[in-house]
């Protein structure tokens, strides 16, 4: 299988995930936690959020291109733009796993499993173009840990912030359900299918939903 659509079927896979974890271990658990009312609104933020941090932080999409402000374009190596993108995607992932492990450890220890597993694709998505543009392997598998920590630092800062401050725990799932969604219906399933590999992107998606919902009964 080429890399193209191994990415393709990652990424579909990705967002199977995602919306998944997005309703079983965040929107479901903030609703008996803190109501419907503060949740949408939890919700809208969360994604709002990160359309915002999407127009301030530069950075290069795979197969869409470049998106953020146009004075920047020219100063930031493509390799390093699409590194950037996945570090700012990897935030909603660290912020879901953080969330849902201070609601329950089985719920977090499900989402952690899942996002785990479809950060590979997402690891190859970083270290490959830095590798191509800098020749140096071990530059580019630094870059990739590098976007793997990021997620890491998400949910320990959300896990920390929530034992300090309980009761916003309604608030802070499912405004991580918010950023989730938002990247899947902005960022991974588009991108999965520009490439006209959709059928593949379509059995990632369902793989990924199918393993996440079996994870999610089992250990929760």
């Amino acid at each position: 299988m080429t890399f193209d659509k191994f990415l393709d079927l990652g990424m579909g896979f990705s967002s199977g995930v995602m919306i998944v974890a997005s309703f079983t271990s965040l929107l479901l658990p903030a609703i008996e936690l803190s109501g419907i009312v503060l949740v949408i609104v939890s919700f809208l933020v969360g994604a709002v959020t990160i359309h915002v941090l999407n127009r301030l932080i530069p950075h290069e999409h795979i197969i869409k291109g470049y998106e953020g402000p146009e004075t920047l374009k020219r100063k930031i190596k493509a390799a390093w733009l699409v590194a950037t993108a996945i570090i700012l995607h990897n935030l909603p992932e660290g912020m879901s796993i953080g969330a849902s492990a201070s609601y329950s450890l089985s719920e977090g220890i499900a989402v952690a499993l899942a996002i785990g597993t479809q950060d590979f694709p997402e690891g190859l998505a970083v270290s490959m173009p830095v590798y191509a543009v800098t020749g140096g392997l071990m530059v580019a598998i630094g870059i990739a840990v590098l976007s793997g920590l990021s997620e890491v630092l998400a949910a320990i800062t959300v896990a920390l912030f929530l034992g300090f401050n309980p009761n916003l725990l309604g608030a802070a799932l499912a405004f991580a359900a918010g950023a989730m969604v938002y990247v899947v219906s902005y960022e991974a399933l588009p991108e999965s299918h520009r490439s006209g590999h959709e059928d593949l992107a379509t059995i990632g998606f369902f793989a990924g939903f199918i393993i996440m919902m079996y994870l999610d009964v089992t250990l929760g």
